[in-house]
């Protein structure tokens, strides 16, 4: 027997791979959003950064790594590339001095209304209507959550 027909059969195919699917599939769906962001003067990152800003203004780099599920180490210099471009500003808190709160600028609001149509240009980039993107999440969202409970759940003992 071959090594193909053996992949074949034993299911290890790439395109028979979720996780390649879904790994290939966020490339290309980031790759659209780059060419989108670009108008607005945003990466990927810092769109998604300035996502949670829009929902919550004035949270701690801790709270915004926790969202982005990123390291406080990956995001401080995320968060300082959006304040170089005058779009945050970053403050200690007056309760601690040891945290530093995220606030938006008033170009940073300023810049959700421009960013107000990405959803709906996403979607056309990439042939996926509401009522599909909201399935796609809800599914992309079990997943994540279901893996996410493994992590949290104690080790098994051998």
């Amino acid at each position: 027997m071959n090594k193909t027909a053996s992949n074949k059969q034993d299911g290890l195919l790439l395109q028979d791979q979720l996780c390649f699917a879904l790994y290939s599939t966020s490339r290309a769906i980031t790759r659209q959003y780059s060419r989108l962001l670009a108008d607005l003067g945003l990466t990927y990152p810092q769109y998604l950064a300035m996502l949670v800003l829009w929902e919550n203004d004035g949270i701690t780099i801790q709270t915004m790594a926790r969202q982005l599920e990123l390291e406080g180490a990956t995001t401080t210099p995320l968060v300082q590339r959006l304040e170089k471009l005058g779009f945050v500003s970053r403050e200690r808190s007056r309760e601690d001095e040891r945290r530093v709160l995220i606030f938006l600028t008033a170009s940073g609001r300023q810049l959700y209304q421009q960013a107000l149509g990405i959803p709906a240009a996403i979607g056309c980039a990439i042939g996926v209507d509401e009522q599909n993107a909201r399935a796609l999440i809800k599914a992309c969202n079990r997943i994540r959550d279901f893996t996410h409970k493994d992590e949290q759940s104690p080790a098994a003992e051998p």
